[in-house]
């Protein structure tokens, strides 16, 4: 388990620090994560990867000479912000543009795409390329759905590789997406992954067996079978990927055997050995393997073959050389290389506009403070069931993000009353904080909820009535099915949401006063979110495990429930 640790809730912040620290001469930190420690050179397209931590070496230890010019770091196993993206964007790019790289989760594709938006914006152009490698997520029609797993390094590899080349950014998108079409990986775990703090794994394998099809997110398997000789797993792992061989593919590959924490390097060599011979035996010829811990999940034990289907070009770059805090590979021409040290970094952010509110705007912003406070408080007391239920199909940081959440929207939702603002702006505030702190999924929706619940309820003009509430709440419930693109029955926050405001518009058409009105929706929102422990996940984390999720809740429709409830309280007693 993940036992040194000084704050379970600091744990990537002074993992972060300490390697800064060590790797002071090659990389520097930047809000949001890391970049190299010199300017990216006029002309070369900045390559940016990233995603939640945890999975050492990838993100940040793969940012150097001929692979990533930087890194998004996340919380543990959760998407970085889209202010982080952007932050670390912003620091890496020169002057021919930014491609940006990660896995194909939710939270990353939210966050990752807003970034690249704001940076279009702003007039870099910027390109977006979602890892899909893992073969066990989603069937061959649907592979626009699978995770990014060990193949992220594939993919961010020859993308950093095509960069530092000369490649401009239209070739840089081409040939990671080509790497990416070209990358298979199948994985297997012997034992769950422990989150700091945490005195249990996300899930457990019985002794004997082994979970099969993983995540890199403390996922359990998609299935579980006996555990074999490592002969037989390799024969398992080979013919799981080769089965998916793309069409057109030639006899040349590369192949990474990747440790996910705790299985030893000996042991992997073991079942390389058989993994060699296997692939020999089916006429391949292999180039310039790894085996060794590439993209770990903590202290996950388990493995994962990724077999990347070569061309002249794929295999160029794989074989490019490269030098980083926790990869080389040949010799990196440092002459040629050489750019001048980086003086400054990005430390923009985004900063809400703080308005003076009318007197009836800023003491109903009085009672949101409240509300948010209450929040943030029955978060932290369900954190610890919040995290378990996640963890049944997913990887348990629901609790957790929640916690971080709701503690940055307290925050920043007091300095704004305190500085005179109404409704909205202290919402904005409390959005901002709450999506920037958080990351994932959960950060970047509930950031668009809060947001657009205070656009509807302006700074200015008379206090808002029941109905300009429920028309508000009617506003986040829309940002969020935009923006998370879920609909009643995927079994997310949705399914506890939308009865909410549907009970609540209702209510107050009839003529119940708000707290009544907000009571009543509480009481159905708690019943829907309980029953979507009957829904199978068809979007995000959890969908690859649908089985598993039956019989348990769905974790962003609890803790909405559970916040409702609290606001609830509020607007009852007044505190």
């Amino acid at each position: 388990m993940t036992r040194l640790y000084n704050d379970p809730h600091t744990f990537t912040d002074d993992m972060l620090a300490g390697f800064l620290d060590v790797h002071r001469d090659s990389v520097t930190g930047v809000p949001g994560g890391v970049v190299r420690n010199t300017e990216t050179r006029p002309g070369k397209v900045a390559v940016v990867v990233g995603g939640g931590s945890g999975h050492y070496p990838a993100f940040c230890g793969v940012v150097g000479q001929g692979f990533a010019d930087g890194a998004v770091v996340g919380n543990i196993f959760t998407s970085p912000s889209a202010q982080d993206a952007y932050s670390v964007g912003k620091a890496a790019v020169g002057t021919a543009g930014l491609l940006f790289s990660t896995g194909n989760y939710a939270g990353d594709v939210m966050n990752f795409t807003l970034a690249q938006e704001r940076l279009i914006n702003e007039g870099i152009d910027t390109r977006v390329v979602f890892v899909t490698d893992d073969v066990a997520s989603a069937p061959t029609s649907e592979m626009h759905k699978r995770r990014g797993i060990a193949g992220d390094f594939v993919v961010f590899k020859v993308a950093g590789a095509a960069a530092e080349e000369g490649y401009d950014l239209d070739s840089v998108e081409r040939v990671a997406r080509h790497a990416n079409d070209r990358t298979r990986t199948l994985g297997v775990a012997f034992a769950g992954c422990t989150m700091p703090g945490a005195d249990a794994p996300l899930f457990t394998v019985p002794p004997g067996r082994m979970g099969v099809g993983l995540g890199i997110h403390g996922e359990p398997g998609v299935g579980e079978d006996a555990l074999p000789r490592a002969a037989d797993l390799a024969q398992r792992l080979v013919s799981g990927v080769l089965a998916e061989k793309p069409a057109g593919s030639g006899n040349r590959v590369t192949a990474l055997l990747n440790g996910l924490g705790t299985t030893k390097y000996e042991e992997l060599f073991v079942v390389w050995r058989s993994v060699a011979g296997l692939l020999a035996d089916q006429g391949l010829e292999i180039v310039a393997p790894e085996v060794g811990e590439l993209v770990t999940s903590l202290d996950m034990a388990g493995c994962s073959l990724t077999l990347v289907f070569l061309d002249d070009e794929l295999e160029r770059l794989w074989l490019a050389p490269a030098d980083t805090p926790a990869y080389r590979k040949g010799r990196v021409d440092v002459a040629s290389a050489a750019s001048a040290r980086r003086t400054t970094t990005s430390d923009e952010s985004t900063t809400t506009v703080i308005r003076p509110g009318s007197e009836e705007s800023h003491a109903c912003a009085r009672t949101i403070v409240s509300a948010l406070d209450a929040m943030a408080s029955a978060m932290a007391q369900a954190e610890d069931e919040l995290g378990r239920i996640d963890a049944v199909a997913g990887d348990g940081d629901h609790g957790r993000g929640m916690v971080k959440g709701t503690s940055a929207a307290v925050a920043a939702a007091r300095d704004a009353l305190n500085a005179g603002s109404g409704a909205q702006s202290v919402l904005e505030a409390a959005g901002d904080a709450w999506a920037g702190k958080a990351g994932g999924t959960s950060g970047v929706l509930w950031g668009a909820i809060l947001r657009g619940i205070g656009e509807r309820l302006g700074d200015d003009g008379e206090a808002p009535s029941a109905s300009d509430v429920a028309d508000a709440v009617q506003t986040g419930l829309l940002m969020l099915q935009r923006l998370g693109k879920a609909q009643l029955g995927d079994k997310t926050m949705v399914d506890a949401f939308a009865p909410f405001t549907e009970t609540l518009v209702e209510c107050v058409r009839s003529g119940t006063g708000l707290p009544a009105a907000w009571l009543e929706a509480t009481r159905v929102c708690e019943t829907a979110a309980q029953a979507t422990a009957d829904l199978r996940p068809r979007v995000g984390r959890a969908r690859p495990l649908a089985e598993l999720s039956i019989g348990t809740p769905d974790a962003g429709a609890t803790s909405f429930a559970l916040c409702a409830h609290a606001v609830a309280d509020v607007l009852k007693y007044g505190r």
